[in-house]
């Protein structure tokens, strides 16, 4: 299982001891929240572009905005591997056209009331699926197990097309919904409170892997 922590829940007063807390991890997840796609903003490019220069791990940049498109450029970095963005907002298309033009892998994000339906005339031009397993916008929400039924249905797709794409969740995982993520097929879990509220970061990173 690969490990992203999300720094939405690090201390941002101190956010380089916090990267350096979480560099046993396999990437790194920001949440990139415009206040009008999901009702929070979290922070922009600059951040970023801050933690892109202190931490080596790849960066899994997950944009909640309403247009992707527009944001795209400011978020490529030189270990910017993903950028996920959601069916639900704005220009996909062309948006994961823009992507790919950068050389970044390409993700695609379902909300938990979306369809993975919505997301097949795109599985085959993308790297990461990304099931919320809470409502995007805050931290610190409830497992959804129900969206497993999304993850078996992917990884049903995923052979039936034969396509290599990841299947990563989000929201509410920890050493107590991990497990039920393993069984049902992903391959890359996103924590965030578990990790970052944690006595000691390295060991929850341990304990999930």
């Amino acid at each position: 299982m690969l490990i992203a922590p999300s720094i939405l829940t690090a201390n941002f007063a101190k956010l380089e001891e916090e990267l350096i807390k979480i560099e046993t991890a396999d990437k790194i997840h920001l949440d990139v929240m415009d206040g009008h796609f999901v009702p929070n903003i979290s922070f922009g490019p600059h951040i970023a572009r801050s933690i892109s220069k202190v931490s080596k791990l790849p960066l899994d940049i997950h944009l909640m905005v309403t247009d992707p498109l527009f944001w795209i450029d400011q978020f490529v970095f030189s270990n910017t591997e993903y950028l996920t963005i959601h069916v639900e907002a704005n220009d996909v298309k062309e948006t994961i056209k823009k992507i790919k033009q950068a050389n970044v892998k390409v993700g695609i994000s379902l909300k938990p009331k979306t369809k993975v339906y919505d997301i097949i005339p795109y599985l085959s031009q993308c790297d990461l699926v990304l099931v919320m397993t809470v409502e995007p916008g805050f931290g610190g929400q409830s497992f959804m197990t129900e969206m497993m039924d999304k993850v078996v249905e992917l990884v049903k797709l995923r052979e039936e097309k034969g396509l290599d794409f990841l299947i990563e969740v989000d929201g509410g995982i920890s050493d107590q919904t991990i497990d039920i993520c393993k069984k049902s097929g992903v391959d890359m879990a996103v924590a965030g409170s578990y990790i970052f509220n944690h006595k000691d970061p390295i060991e929850a990173i341990k304990s999930l892997k």
